[in-house]
C-alpha cells in the first residue's frame, strides 16, 4: 500500500526554534542593519513583511545557503534588503529579482546589492527564468488567484524536489480567502500532500506565541517596523 502520509514539511517549530538559537548574535545584527535602513533621511523602503517572516526569511536563507534566490515582488526592497543580508552573511550566493514597477533600484542600498544582486524589470511571466537553478524561491507578487495558477503550475513542476519555497499573504486570517492566491496555493500544495509551515497570528497562535517566547529569551523584542500578522507560508517541494 502506498505511503499516505504528508511529505515532510520545510521546517517544523522546533527548527524554527533551533534557528533562531543557532543565529542568534547574526539576527540580532542584521535586526539592526535593518532598522537603520527605515531611518530619517534614508531610501523609502515601506516594509510589507512582518518582522517575524522577515527574520524567518533571513534564517532560512542562511540555513539552506541558496546559490541562486529568486524573489518575485520587489516592490520598494524590504524582503529584497533581507534576502540580500543573509547571503551577504553566508558569503556566497546571488539573489535575481523581478518586478513590474522598480523602485528597488532606488532603495536597494549599494553595499548590499553590489556583486550579488541582478534586478529584472518586466512581468515575470514573460521573463526568461530557469527553474532548474532556483535554489530559494520567495514570491510577494501580484495577489491574485490567476497569479497563482500561473506559478504554482509554470514554476512549482519545474523546481527541483526539496526547493524551499516562501508565498506572503496567505494567513491574514485563521483562513486563506476562498478566491484567493492562498487559496490557490494550499489547495495545490493539499493535493501533493504537502505540508507547510506558518507563523501567522491568526492561523497558527501557539506557534506565533511560542516564536514570540524564543525572541524574548534571545533579546530579539524591539521592533524593526510595526506590524505582526506574518501570513507568509514556508514549504518545500518534496524529496529530501
Amino acid at each position: 500500500m502506498a505511503d499516505a502520509r504528508p511529505v515532510p514539511t520545510m521546517l517544523d517549530l522546533a527548527d524554527v526554534t533551533g534557528l533562531y538559537r543557532k543565529y542568534a548574535d547574526d539576527l540580532a545584527a542584521a535586526r539592526d542593519g535593518q532598522r537603520a535602513l527605515l531611518e530619517p533621511g534614508a531610501p523609502r523602503l515601506r516594509p510589507k513583511l512582518d518582522d517575524i517572516e522577515a527574520e524567518l526569511t533571513y534564517l532560512l536563507v542562511r540555513h539552506h545557503r541558496p546559490r541562486v534566490v529568486t524573489e518575485i515582488g520587489t516592490f520598494h526592497g524590504w524582503s529584497t534588503t533581507w534576502l540580500l543580508r543573509a547571503l551577504r552573511d553566508n558569503g556566497e550566493g546571488e539573489l535575481r529579482s523581478y518586478d513590474i514597477v522598480d523602485h528597488a533600484r532606488r532603495s536597494v542600498p549599494a553595499a548590499l546589492a553590489a556583486g550579488r544582486w541582478t534586478f529584472h524589470h518586466g512581468d515575470v511571466r514573460q521573463a526568461a527564468l530557469t527553474p532548474g537553478l532556483i535554489d530559494y524561491l520567495f514570491i510577494d507578487a501580484a495577489h491574485t488567484a490567476p497569479f497563482a495558477r500561473w506559478y504554482t503550475a509554470r514554476l512549482f513542476g519545474q523546481l527541483r524536489p526539496g526547493t524551499p519555497v516562501s508565498v506572503h499573504d496567505v494567513y491574514h486570517r485563521r483562513r486563506a480567502g476562498r478566491f484567493s492566491e492562498g487559496r490557490v496555493v494550499l489547495d495545490w500544495l493539499a493535493q501533493r500532500r504537502l505540508g507547510h509551515f506558518t507563523a501567522s497570528r491568526a492561523a497558527a497562535p501557539a506557534e506565533h506565541a511560542e516564536i514570540l517566547a524564543v525572541r524574548e529569551s534571545l533579546g530579539l523584542t524591539e521592533p524593526v517596523h510595526q506590524g505582526g500578522r506574518n501570513p507568509m507560508i514556508f514549504f518545500r517541494l518534496g524529496g529530501s
